[in-house]
């Protein structure tokens, strides 16, 4: 846990501990719920899994959901669903997540105008979290509560 403190300094500046996952809100970006639904062994997968059985809060945004909707289809080989499955999962998603509305961003640290999009989601959001494998993201840890799948499991679910 002490490392998690000198890494990341927002936790430290908030005075945030690790607390039961039932407790939390998070984003979690379209990486990790591709990741989740692909590989549902993985850590992403557990994290989807604890959400989708009540264990944690999750937001989201249209646009994280029809960004999954467009790039799920690329996970064909793995998943085998047709066009209309790929819509009733992510319909389903829909469905259990708390939906908002992203907030207009514009920080200079992001590469990518999609990116953009995912900060204002969280922003929107007041989430706890901003999950995600996205190494642009990452990269404004120092600014914001952003966490890969793997330290947010260290912290609440295993």
């Amino acid at each position: 846990m002490r490392g998690y403190l000198k890494l990341m300094p927002w936790l430290r500046r908030y005075g945030i501990r690790p607390i039961d996952m039932a407790r939390l809100k998070i984003v979690l970006d379209t990486n990790v719920l591709l990741s989740g639904t692909a590989y549902p062994s993985s850590i992403p997968g557990k994290i989807v899994s604890a959400w989708r059985s009540g264990g944690v809060d999750v937001v989201l945004s249209q646009y994280i959901l029809d960004e999954l909707q467009r790039v799920l289809p690329r996970l064909n080989h793995r998943l085998g669903w047709s066009d209309q499955e790929i819509r009733e999962f992510v319909d389903s998603l829909a469905f259990l997540a708390d939906l908002v509305e992203p907030i207009q961003t514009l920080d200079p640290l992001l590469r990518d105008a999609a990116d953009q999009l995912v900060l204002g989601t969280f922003l929107a959001a007041n989430a706890l979290y901003l999950v995600t494998g996205d190494k642009d993201l990452l990269t404004l840890a120092d600014r914001y509560p952003i966490i890969t799948p793997v330290v947010f499991w260290q912290l609440h679910g295993g």
